[in-house]
């Protein structure tokens, strides 16, 4: 596992610009994280792009996904960064490029099932927790606000009905068990998607993004401006 196992202290990750956005596949995380990154000149961590990353090594070494001790090996041999794009991040696994790569759905679904376990979400939280304290970040993801920076003033979680998800995701060309998938990340033991405490809660059903953008604009200014001594 290619971080530094000494934990970063809250106090010193209490000052920076951490923006946490959580919430279940297909609730428009990963648009409204690039427009804010965008916005507000901060780093878009895409944490669901590092657990895709992680999966394609697992399936290239043909681990099974549900062999815990065999994944938390190969996490010992792994790295992965993100680093900015024009458009987007590229995905550096082991120092090769696997943009291109982990965007499929069977590495879409292997993510899903090899990141259930303690000790491959605990590596991954401390790899997080590494990238976003080098600077401002949006991080979107499953548990952003209640286990990697829970401590972050900026916390928001998206979600829509799942109609309206399956919808989105077909028009992407993606065929989700998103039922399935919402089950894995609401029940797993270690860190469950739920709602941070203290998140704004948006239903994004109804909304366009540019809406959505909006909404997040205005309370990110807010909760900047209470901040301020």
């Amino acid at each position: 596992m290619s971080v530094s196992e000494s934990s970063v202290t809250s106090s010193e990750r209490a000052g920076r610009i951490i923006v946490a956005i959580d919430g279940p596949a297909g609730a428009g995380k990963s648009t409204i994280a690039r427009h804010l990154a965008r916005h507000f000149g901060l780093l878009n961590l895409e944490s669901g792009a590092m657990y895709r990353a992680f999966a394609l090594k697992a399936l290239r070494a043909e681990i099974p996904l549900g062999d815990s001790a065999a994944l938390e090996v190969l996490a010992d041999e792994t790295n992965i960064r993100l680093e900015p794009g024009e458009d987007d991040n590229r995905v550096l696994l082991d120092d090769e490029d696997v943009t291109g790569l982990i965007r499929n759905q069977t590495v879409t679904d292997a993510a899903s099932r090899v990141s259930v376990f303690p000790p491959i979400r605990a590596w991954m939280v401390r790899l997080q927790q590494q990238l976003g304290d080098q600077g401002g970040v949006v991080m979107e993801g499953r548990d952003i606000g209640t286990n990697v920076f829970p401590e972050t003033d900026f916390k928001f979680y998206l979600d829509a009905s799942l109609s309206e998800r399956k919808r989105r995701r077909l028009a992407e060309g993606v065929h989700d068990n998103l039922a399935a998938r919402d089950e894995r990340d609401s029940q797993r033991a270690a860190a469950p998607l739920m709602i941070a405490l203290g998140a704004l809660f948006i239903d994004t059903s109804t909304h366009t993004p540019d809406q959505t953008n909006r909404l997040i604009i205005a309370e990110f200014k807010r909760r900047l401006a209470e901040r301020k001594p």
